[in-house]
C-alpha cells in the first residue's frame, strides 16, 4: 500500500483526512501499515473523518492498529478501565493544562503506541499536543543534557489515600509482598510509613534511543513530576499538608539533587516552542509514538471524552538507557 498522504502543516501533527462512513475497524486494518509506518516517520498522524463515537468502535479500531494493549502499572492518578482495556483519560482539572510527558516513561516497560480517540470535543481548548523529542533534546542545554545522560533522574513519590492513585490501585493489588516484589524486579526503592503509606524512589534514564530508528530522546517526566509544575497555590498547598520530604510526587537529579524551579521552567518553555497542536473534532483518532514524542493536554471548557488505548509494550532495556536503574 502506498504512503498516506497527510497533511504537514507547522505548529501542527500530521493530520490524515478521510471519510469512512462504514466500518471504522475495516477500515482500519486495511490501513494498519500505512498508519504505523507514517507513525515511525512523524512520531503522531490525527486521523480525522473516522466517526468513532462510542468505546465498543474504539476498542475494535484499536485491536485493528496494535499488537497487544498494556496494562497501566504505577499510575500516578487513577482513571477508569473501559472496555476491551481502554482507559479513560487521566482525571486533571479542566481549567489546568497537564504539561508534555512521555507516559509511563519512569517504568520499566511502556507503552511504544497510544492511541487517543476523541468521542465528545470540548467546546474550547483541551487538545492533546505533542511534540518531538529528538527536536527537543537538541533544543536543550548541552550541560543539561550531558548531567542527566550521566546521573539519569529520580522519581519520588508518596502514595496516600488523598492525592493521586493509592498503592494498591497504582500497583493492582493490595498484597504488599506482592508489591514488594514488583518493585524489587522494577528497580524501585521501598519504604512503607508508619500510617501504612509507601514511599518510592526509582531512577531511571532521562535520553534514550528509539528502539526501531535508534534516534536519541528525551525521554522522561521529569518536568511533568516535579513540584514547581504544579499551580503555586497546590504545590503549597501539599508542603503544608505533607511537608516537603512527604510530596504525593516530584522529581530530583540522578543524584539525588533537587531540580530548581528554573530548570523546569526552561524545560516546559522548550517543549512549549516545540509544541505541535490541532483541535479536537468529534470521532477523531490521534496516534502517537510514546518513545518519540511527548504529549500534553491543554486547559479546557464544555465537556470533554477522550479514551485511551495503551499499546505495544517496549522495554527500557530496549532503548539503550544511559544509567543503571533504580535509586542512587
Amino acid at each position: 500500500m502506498p504512503p498516506l498522504d497527510v497533511d504537514l502543516r507547522p505548529g501542527s501533527p500530521p493530520v490524515l483526512r478521510t471519510d469512512v462512513p462504514g466500518d471504522p475497524a475495516a477500515w482500519a486494518a486495511e490501513h494498519r501499515g500505512a498508519l504505523r509506518a507514517a507513525v515511525v516517520d512523524h512520531g503522531s498522524v490525527l486521523v480525522r473523518g473516522l466517526g468513532l463515537a462510542d468505546a465498543g468502535t474504539v476498542a475494535d479500531v484499536a485491536s485493528r492498529l496494535t499488537d497487544r494493549l498494556v496494562l497501566e502499572r504505577e499510575a500516578f492518578a487513577p482513571r477508569q478501565l473501559q472496555p476491551s482495556g481502554l482507559y479513560s483519560a487521566t482525571p486533571w482539572p479542566a481549567n489546568q493544562p497537564m504539561c508534555m510527558h512521555h507516559e509511563l516513561s519512569y517504568a520499566m516497560e511502556f507503552p511504544g503506541l497510544l492511541l487517543f480517540a476523541c468521542l465528545t470535543a470540548p467546546a474550547e481548548g483541551g487538545a492533546t499536543a505533542v511534540a518531538d523529542a529528538p527536536t527537543v533534546l537538541d533544543a536543550l542545554p548541552a550541560d543539561l543534557t550531558s548531567r542527566f545522560e550521566r546521573e539519569g533522574w529520580l522519581l519520588l513519590r508518596s502514595y496516600n489515600d488523598e492525592i493521586g492513585a493509592p498503592w494498591p490501585e497504582a500497583f493492582g493489588t493490595d498484597d504488599r509482598g506482592a508489591v514488594e516484589a514488583y518493585c524489587r524486579a522494577n528497580g524501585i526503592d521501598v519504604e512503607w510509613q508508619p500510617d501504612g503509606g509507601l514511599r518510592t524512589r526509582q531512577r531511571r534514564s532521562a535520553v534514550v534511543r528509539h528502539p526501531v530508528t535508534g534516534r536519541r530522546c528525551w525521554f522522561n517526566q521529569v518536568a511533568f513530576l516535579n513540584e514547581w509544575t504544579l499551580a503555586e497555590e497546590v504545590r503549597e498547598y501539599l508542603v503544608d499538608v505533607y511537608g516537603p520530604e512527604g510530596l504525593p510526587f516530584t522529581t530530583a537529579y540522578g543524584d539525588g539533587d533537587p531540580i530548581g524551579e528554573d530548570v523546569v521552567a526552561l524545560l516546559n518553555s522548550v517543549y512549549e516552542r516545540h509544541t505541535a497542536r490541532e483541535p479536537w473534532h468529534d470521532g477523531d483518532l490521534l496516534l502517537v509514538d510514546n518513545v518519540r514524542t511527548a504529549h500534553s493536554r491543554e486547559a479546557y471548557t464544555g465537556p470533554r471524552e477522550v479514551l485511551v488505548a495503551l499499546a505495544d509494550p517496549v522495554h527500557l532495556a530496549d532503548c539503550s538507557p544511559t544509567v543503571p536503574v533504580g535509586a542512587p
